[in-house]
């Protein structure tokens, strides 16, 4: 069994993998003292991650709403291992957190993702301890798109299409797909270059803004049982008919716990429902309960 969580932290991204092996593993941050529920954000990772022997961070992208509050991330949880593409990106309008960021990309505690990397205990296993399941799809680093993508974002420019395709995987369950902030222009002109699997569930690249819609021929080969659609103004949304979604602006923070053949789906809203999830009477663990995807 594992545990994915994606929080609720207005117009930003924010993840965990409590994994099944001894790993923990974070996806982005965005902290803003604004917001009601920082604090128990770093005590919640903070309590799950401090019986795993591995603890990861992986940044998809510097955008603000991917790194904010990375200094305080790293004073209040800390960050041992620090996952990003290798880039030099930068900005004229520099923060804190930035500085953070390039500290670490550049520093050494990094390792740089590209489509297939290998790394222990990310996606190999030993003797000592299990495999996170996570695997990278994207990017290949001689593509001249990418590296124009590269060269935008050292320029200064957006640093949405250096994120990399990121997968996680369970034996005998769910394929979570991660995109970044990948814009519809950018996956459509690489998109004959990335072998895409069928996944469970997919966290619709930009917040699922229109700017970041996935093609309909890509989202064919996934055939995603749920897509999550990220906080963002309702107006720049894309509610990918056709398919099962969650919205995280009315959801509020989403637990998927993955087990055997099951997802069974939490949200932070006691409200909130959706009618293509049976209801299999599952206690309220991990938020209010809003029923199971079987597959």
């Amino acid at each position: 069994m594992s545990i994915i969580k994606s929080f609720s932290v207005a117009n930003g991204d924010m993840f965990y993998i409590e994994h099944g092996s001894d790993n923990f593993t974070t996806i982005d941050c965005c902290y803003s003292t604004d917001l009601d529920n920082q604090e128990d954000i770093y005590t919640e990772i903070n309590e799950k991650a401090k019986n795993k022997g591995i603890t990861r961070f992986i940044s998809t992208h510097p955008d603000d709403d991917h790194i904010r509050g990375l200094v305080d991330f790293c004073s209040q949880v800390g960050i041992v291992n620090f996952y990003c593409v290798e880039n030099e990106a930068t900005k004229t309008d520099s923060s804190d957190d930035f500085g953070k960021y390039c500290e670490l990309r550049d520093g050494d505690k990094h390792f740089y993702l590209y489509e297939g990397c290998s790394r222990k205990w990310m996606n190999q296993s030993d003797n000592e301890r299990g495999s996170a399941g996570i695997n990278c799809l994207w990017p290949i680093t001689s593509n001249n798109k990418f590296k124009e993508a590269l060269k935008a974002a050292k320029e200064g420019k957006s640093p949405n299409n250096i994120s990399p395709i990121l997968t996680y995987s369970l034996t005998d369950s769910a394929k979570i797909m991660w995109m970044g902030d990948l814009e519809h222009d950018f996956i459509d002109s690489v998109k004959e270059e990335i072998d895409f699997p069928e996944v469970t569930i997919f966290f619709a690249p930009h917040h699922g803004r229109k700017s970041g819609k996935t093609p309909s021929d890509i989202l064919e080969k996934l055939n995603p049982r749920i897509i999550v659609i990220g906080e963002a103004p309702s107006s720049n949304l894309n509610y990918y008919n056709g398919y099962n979604t969650i919205t995280q602006n009315t959801a509020g923070d989403i637990v998927f716990e993955c087990t055997d053949g099951k997802v069974h789906v939490y949200v932070s809203n006691n409200n909130y429902s959706e009618s293509f999830l049976e209801n299999e009477k599952m206690p309220d663990t991990y938020g209010h309960y809003i029923g199971t995807l079987n597959f």
